[in-house]
């Protein structure tokens, strides 16, 4: 696995990972707050199945 998600592809996705893992926590938004999981992971993997299958990549890093 590649990275393919840029820096600050990863801050985000770990931020709103956290966020809505909180807000499902305290029950503000109900179950649907965990989806929260994957954005956190994938942010601190650093790689996205979606975006290797639409052939997106927003690392800064060289293609080979």
């Amino acid at each position: 696995m590649k990275t393919n998600e840029g820096t600050i592809d990863r801050a985000l996705r770990i931020i709103v990972g956290l966020v809505l893992l909180g807000l499902a926590y305290t029950g503000t938004v109900g179950a649907w707050g965990w989806i929260g999981v994957v954005p956190l992971a994938t942010g601190l993997i650093g790689w996205c199945p979606a975006y290797t299958l639409l052939g997106i990549n927003t690392c800064p890093m060289k293609k080979n």
